[in-house]
């Protein structure tokens, strides 16, 4: 924890209150579930935290204030969405019976177990606003099969040090970072997933050892991510394969996109139960990647259950309400679009909360060839805002094997081209130092494959987005000069009467400066903060 002596901002909220069809959910649950039955809730409470407040003790580290002082939109460094909760409004809910599994600062809520009966309790008390239905999810893994498959022993040449991996790390054209030094050095990716078994010989290395600085099992409660008693034989595999993606390091056998970067690990996904993932756990993880300094986050899992597609619009379900708060604090954050399959109407999508969270980079897949994975989800948000946004190899990617400490797998899914692509992330960030969560973005739009000289050329179908990352290109764009749409080299009333001119619901407009599909007062703010000639 760090005591800050600083004023905290008080924030405006990017909490939305849930439409009647999604509170229905909840009383129709309740009212069929058995008496006994206990049912994930959130319950949310009034607002009790009050800022300023001086020397304040928060949940944050030094390296998450150091993160947040360079890419942090929001004033100042920390606000009332980092103060710990009233003990009282916690009390209140354990008091009913029911029992607290996760505290949210940023949704100012506690997720419990209740049974109805309960449920009822929590409602009448004083201070709390409503009781919602924790949602679920799954995990965008499209194939588990522990052998490299016939695609990745195609692209291995044994006398190319990347291995199984040349293919996939050339693709988005990362060998040109490593050549150039960049590996991920001093940068810090957090993971969100099932939990890591860290014992094959890939991290194991000498010269890149596996470098983890902080870790959490949010499913039993302890700080231990790998195998424990008790642990379904499953429970580890997923993490294990999204780690290797990025911090293997064998040469001529598989090398990952960041294998000098350090990883924040969130054990947030409990595969025992045979009911799907559950959101509030992915809230907590995030919340401590954060807090513990991560700059990039990494998550292949999606939320659907309960939601419908209508919700995909970037403020309604609470996992991407707190992807929402994670970039606005200046952590990257990349996300797997989902494996629901695509068509060719730019009416329909087949998304996964978060993948439409507003500044959240959403991953599709490619096989090696780079032709479009046919279980890769469409976009756009109901809001029209692209997505996906970025591909990478999601077919047959190869990495660790999750059992055998030697071994290497060949696997699918939106899960494995979404960490491919926050490795090279990890990458271009060493590069570049000066990209922010939007820079960072715009370069790696602008350098896609569907991108040219002549500007953006997003997919019209919504399927890839603006094509296959390049990330050595992405190191080479100027440093941004936030408000100069025309490109003069400085920012001026011209600038000004086209962003006027652009005021609204306007995706991928120039004057969408924060790339949230509007262009409002946010971006004109940036736009007068940059008035006059460009640095």
């Amino acid at each position: 924890m760090t005591a800050l002596m600083l004023t905290v901002q008080q924030t405006s909220t990017f909490r939305q209150v849930p439409t009647t069809a999604t509170r229905t959910t909840l009383t129709a649950v309740q009212g069929a579930a058995p008496t006994e039955t206990r049912l994930p809730v959130w319950v949310y409470f009034e607002e009790l935290r009050v800022a300023p407040c001086e020397a304040c003790d928060t949940a944050i580290t030094e390296l998450a204030v150091a993160r947040r002082w360079q890419r942090r939109t929001l004033p100042g460094v920390v606000d009332i969405l980092d103060m710990p909760l009233p003990q009282e409004c916690v009390n209140a809910v354990a008091s009913t019976g029911a029992t607290v599994r996760v505290q949210s600062r940023w949704l100012n809520a506690v997720s419990a177990l209740a049974t109805p009966a309960q449920i009822t309790a929590l409602k009448k008390l004083s201070n709390v606003t409503r009781v919602e239905h924790v949602r679920r999810g799954r995990s965008a893994m499209r194939e588990e099969n522990e052998s490299v498959t016939t695609a990745s022993q195609a692209s291995f040449a044994a006398a190319d040090a990347y291995g199984y991996a040349a293919t996939q790390v050339d693709q988005i054209d990362v060998r040109r970072l490593h050549d150039a030094g960049y590996h991920g050095a001093g940068i810090v990716i957090g993971i969100l997933d099932s939990g890591f078994r860290r014992v094959h010989q890939a991290f194991a290395s000498a010269e890149h050892p596996l470098q983890v600085i902080a870790e959490w099992d949010f499913v039993k409660n302890d700080n231990n991510t790998d195998i424990q008693s008790g642990d379904d034989s499953e429970q580890h595999k997923h993490g294990t394969w999204i780690l290797g993606t990025m911090a293997a390091y064998l040469p001529n056998q598989l090398i990952g996109t960041a294998y000098e970067a350090r990883f924040v690990l969130a054990k947030t996904e409990d595969v025992p139960t045979e009911t799907p993932i559950e959101e509030d756990f992915y809230v907590a993880g995030l919340e401590f990647v954060e807090a513990h300094g991560a700059d990039i986050a990494t998550s292949s899992l999606g939320y659907i259950d309960w939601y419908t597609q209508n919700d995909m619009n970037g403020v309604t379900a609470v996992t991407t309400i707190a992807v929402n708060i994670a970039t606005a604090n200046g952590l990257i954050c990349f996300t797997a679009a989902g494996n629901e399959g695509h068509d060719s109407n730019p009416a329909t999508n087949t998304l996964v909360a978060p993948a439409d969270a507003l500044q959240v980079i959403s991953c599709g897949a490619v096989d090696n060839t780079g032709a479009i994975a046919s279980f890769s989800s469409d976009g756009p948000t109901v809001d029209g805002r692209v997505k996906p946004e970025l591909l990478a190899m999601g077919v047959s990617t190869a990495t660790v094997n999750s059992t055998n400490i030697s071994g290497i797998s060949g696997l699918s899914g939106t899960s494995l081209s979404t960490p491919l692509l926050a490795g090279a992330a990890a990458c271009i960030l060493q590069a570049r130092p000066d990209f922010t969560v939007n820079s960072l973005r715009a370069a790696l739009f602008a350098t896609a494959s569907r991108s040219d000289s002549n500007g953006l050329h997003p997919d019209p179908l919504f399927i890839t987005g603006y094509g296959i990352a390049r990330a050595f290109a992405a190191t080479q764009v100027p440093p941004p000069c936030p408000g100069d749409l025309n490109n003069s080299g400085s920012v001026d009333s011209s600038d000004i009467g086209s962003m006027l001119g652009e005021f609204g619901i306007c995706a991928q407009c120039a004057g969408d400066l924060n790339y949230d599909g509007t262009v409002d007062a946010s971006d004109l703010g940036t736009l007068l903060g940059h008035f006059g000639s460009c640095p």
